[in-house]
Order: structure tokens, then sequence, then C-alpha cells
């Protein structure tokens, strides 16, 4: 494959995350997938969000209160319900703000749905440009969305509805969905999302999980690109911590492609691209865009659009 440059969430460090203005602004500026994450309401409405309902940093209702910690599932609401909340900017003085303190604020913007964002790519006319979809399943917490059978078969239906099965990739750190993916739609890549450290690891070299779908390095002499190839992955989405040359060069000689993420310091950009890896996800495009046609790495063409 192409060099990847993918905008995560929509290039959050410039735009509010997972909303129309962020992947806007990266259809402009010319990214090769637009990363997104998608939650399901108790309609059956396919919505964008990172989280698995709306998150106390982002979410304000009209009268400009940010909803308390920890948030409300989808699941328990309505569509209807969901675009009355404004995320067009982040709770100021919250840790998420200081991190990214040059995003520019949208107020009044509202979570999309799956299907608003291909219609404005669609708007844009970007022929190119990919979805690298996430399915926003957490199996210690299977109360707040669908059954991985459900929620695998509403997206299938959407993309199959809008015609854009052949634009898409799917990933998730619960392998469960890539499974039914894979079953169910086999041409539509399958990208095994993984952390290997700190507390929120969802694989280890040395025991089971609860995420890998029965498919466990411990299996596969402790390594992870044969688990994910034994499952059928197509693409390894690692942390990029976790990742060296050798894992690397590992993954390429089982013909699975190496996807980083969040890769946000120029250092950490280049360095990555140097050890080889297929495509970098971003909360900068931009500074990606600017280090990768630096090593003479071909780039996107922008189409303008408005979101």
């Amino acid at each position: 494959m192409a060099f990847d440059i993918e905008a995560h969430r929509g290039g959050r460090a410039l735009f509010p995350e997972n909303t129309l203005p962020s992947f806007a602004n990266a259809l402009s500026m010319g990214v090769d997938t637009l990363e997104l994450d998608i939650g399901v309401t108790s309609d059956q409405a396919i919505v964008v969000s990172h989280e698995r309902g709306l998150n106390p940093d982002l979410a304000r209702a009209a009268d400009g209160v940010y909803v308390a910690p920890p948030g409300i599932p989808f699941v328990q609401l309505r569509l209807e319900d969901v675009r009355k909340y404004d995320v067009g900017q982040i709770r100021p003085g919250s840790a998420y703000a200081a991190q990214f303190p040059e995003q520019h604020a949208v107020p009044g913007t509202r979570i999309p749905t799956l299907k608003e964002v291909f219609d404005l790519v669609r708007k844009s006319g970007d022929r190119h440009v990919r979805l690298n979809i996430e399915t926003k399943i957490d199996p210690n917490h299977p109360e707040q969305s669908p059954d991985p059978e459900r929620f695998v078969r509403l997206l299938l239906d959407l993309l199959q509805t809008e015609k854009f099965s052949d634009r898409v990739m799917v990933q998730s750190f619960d392998w469960r969905t890539l499974q039914l993916v894979q079953k169910q739609a086999p041409t539509i890549p399958t990208v095994y999302l993984t952390q290997q450290a700190g507390s929120g690891a969802t694989v280890f070299a040395d025991k089971a999980s609860i995420w890998t779908a029965g498919f466990n390095p411990v299996d596969h002499g402790g390594s992870l690109p044969r688990a994910i190839k034994a499952a059928g992955g197509a693409i390894w989405s690692p942390y990029f911590g976790d990742v060296n040359p050798a894992l690397i060069a590992e993954s390429h000689s089982l013909g699975l492609a190496v996807v980083v993420w969040t890769v946000n310091k120029p250092a950490d950009i280049a360095r990555m691209i140097d050890i080889g890896v297929d495509g970098i996800i971003s909360d900068r495009p931009d500074l990606l865009r600017k280090i990768a046609a630096d090593k003479g790495i071909a780039l996107p063409t922008g189409s303008p659009v408005a979101p």
C-alpha cells in the first residue's frame, strides 16, 4: 500500500474532533484517510464519537452547561436527543483543553451521523480519500453499546445502502467485530488495534485478553503480528510506542501493513517513517503532511469543502 496519511478524529488538534468541521478541514488539506469512531443510539442511528456516549469534556446542553461525568451512553439516547448537544468547544480548564490549546473552536457544532460524513466526502468531490472506522465497543462494558453482531450489521447495512463499502476500513480494539466483518464483508480490510502497555493495555504477549476474540500472541510464539495474521487481519495498528524495526519487518514478512497511532511530535513522525511504517494516524495531519513531503512521500491532493 502507498503511505497512508490519516487524520485522527479528523485532526483534533486543529478542529473539534469527529465533527464535520474537522473532516472538512482534513479533506480541504488533503489526507489519504479520515480516521473516526462510531457509536449507536437507542433508535439505531450510527453517530460519530470517540466515546461510547456524551463526553463531559465536549458535550454541553443548550444552557451552555457541559454534561456531568461520566456522560450518558448513546444506547440510552435517541438521535434527536444527541443532536441537542454542542461539541464545538472543549471544556475550558480541562486537561483535554490543555492538550490542544490551538484547536479552533466552532461553537454550535453537533455530533454528526456517519451518513453525514459520507455526504461531506461526496460533496468534496474527493474520490481518493478513505474512511478508517472504529467500532467503539468494550467487552468490559457490554451495556454501553450494541452487541458485536448488531453493531456490525448496522454498520454493514449502512455501508451497502450508501454504496461506501469500497472506501472504508473497519478497525477495533475489540477483535470480535473484526471477525464478523471478515465473515460478512470479506472485501473490507480489517484493522487490528492494539495497546500493549499501561492501564489501557488490550493485548499481552504472555496471557489471554478479553479483547482479542481468542487470538492470543501466547499461542503464536509470543508474536502479536502472527496472532493478527492468524485472525485474518489486513492491517496492524499499534500504539506507536509499542513498535520497533524488527516488529515492522516481521509484519511485512507476513503481508501485514503497519499503521501506527497517534503520532503528533515531529521527531516521532520522522522516526516512524524512517523505520518503515506504512501509515501514521495523527492529530496534526498538517504536520504529518509536511514531514512526509520532506521524506519524499507523495502527498494527497486537497479537496476544499465547507462543513
